[in-house]
């Protein structure tokens, strides 16, 4: 059996339970049961799920010596730590607030997804973004990347909004709305305007061509949000002290940078250049395999059979220029992550390989990821200042005693 499941015995043995009241909490919807293929009437029971289930019940049990257990696994791909209403991974799908995000990115705008994470409802996304976005009131720095003129202008910007300290769910989504669009027109090069988020992005890294504002519409929806990553925890941390929404964007924004987060971006961008064509994307990945060098871009721990995301980039970037070199390239390199590794293209691929069909300019991938998540954040804030209470964990101390009488 594959090894992300467990049988009906094992899983009653792992909790310690009998399997009838196994079957109980399954009907319950404690646990997710499912047929196994070309086994009649038999179940299999997703083994993360009894794991995470296991650890509940030993938190409750035993609750300081489960939590000194505990602590360390879920801050790194455990169980839950903190409830949100916004994301659900399941199934290899995304889903925000329980409507598919692939579906999502093809169907709705950037401004109705964000009134869905911030409101509940797309329908207020006129309400939402009908203000004046503040305007960009001093030169920025040239030579820099759309990501680091986004966190010099942000607390600028973010000094002079005296209103985006009405920390109330309606105030924070207002707020909300002006960040997206001031960083909208400092990504792009412009300043904002009551265009469209996607419009006013093409205009700046592609003009004269208004076709490739729903590829990029589509791709800040794909990255708007993804349960409680890193950026996302720093934005509820930043959020629980009653910072402005403007300062749990910026501490979102240097999260994201990491190598290990959305900076993840520019390595498989280097990447795809370190290929160049895709007669030789097996062999150069071949290569790093035997330098013992990382592949990046390819295998996400909560999507085993594939992040959809990075299949629907991948899949727009197909539709948009079928016959494009660098579609080729990202197919190719794809089909080497399968046969070399075994492991399936992310968000990281998709939003290079989009960038590179839509031929926008170097750099834009992480600025793309940067601004969808910006959503996610806003989001992630509104229901923090809901909760009104600090997150602050403690630390097991492991270093030296003090000496003692």
């Amino acid at each position: 059996m594959d090894d992300r499941f467990l049988t009906a015995q094992e899983a009653a043995a792992e909790l310690g339970i009998s399997l009838a009241t196994l079957y109980a909490y399954a009907s319950r919807g404690m646990l997710r049961s499912e047929p196994v293929p070309g086994m009649a009437r038999a179940k299999r029971y997703r083994r993360e799920d009894v794991l995470r289930l296991k650890e509940k019940k030993e938190l409750r049990r035993y609750p300081e010596q489960a939590a000194e257990k505990a602590a360390p696994k879920a801050l790194s791909w455990g169980m839950p730590v903190l409830e949100s209403a916004l994301t659900l991974i399941r199934d290899g799908r995304l889903y925000y607030r329980g409507r598919d995000a692939v579906e999502l990115a093809r169907t709705s705008t950037v401004e109705e997804v964000a009134a869905l994470l911030w409101t509940g409802d797309p329908g207020d996304a006129g309400r939402l973004f009908a203000g004046e976005p503040p305007p960009i009131g001093w030169p920025l720095p040239g030579g820099l990347t759309p990501i680091e003129r986004c966190q010099i202008a942000v607390p600028l910007a973010g000094a002079q909004d005296l209103a985006a300290w009405d920390l109330r769910p309606a105030g924070v989504a207002a707020t909300g709305a002006r960040i997206l669009r001031f960083m909208a027109g400092v990504a792009a090069g412009y300043p904002p305007s009551s265009s469209s988020i996607a419009k006013l992005l093409q205009f700046g890294w592609a003009q004269g061509r208004p076709e490739v504002a729903g590829p990029i519409g589509a791709a800040l929806i794909l990255a708007a949000d993804h349960e409680l990553n890193v950026s996302a925890f720093t934005a509820r941390c930043v959020a629980s002290a009653n910072a402005s929404p403007w300062d749990v964007v910026s501490a979102g924004l240097a999260a994201l940078k990491g190598s290990r987060h959305g900076g993840h971006t520019e390595r498989v961008e280097a990447l795809f250049r370190e290929v160049g064509t895709a007669e030789e994307a097996r062999q150069v990945l071949a290569d790093r395999l035997r330098r013992g060098e990382p592949i990046p871009g390819c295998g996400h721990t909560l999507y085993p059979d594939g992040d959809p995301r990075g299949a629907a980039l991948l899949e727009m970037a197909r539709e948009i220029a079928p016959e494009s070199p660098e579609v080729e390239l990202a197919l190719a390199m794809a089909d080497a992550y399968r046969e070399l590794i075994h492991e399936h293209p992310t968000i990281d691929h998709g939003l290079v390989a989009l960038s590179r069909a839509l031929e926008l300019p170097e750099r834009t991938p992480i600025a793309l990821f940067a601004l969808g998540r910006t959503i996610g954040w806003i989001g992630h804030a509104i229901e923090q200042y809901g909760v009104d209470k600090l997150i602050r964990p403690r630390a097991a101390y492991v270093g030296e005693m003090p000496e003692t009488a």
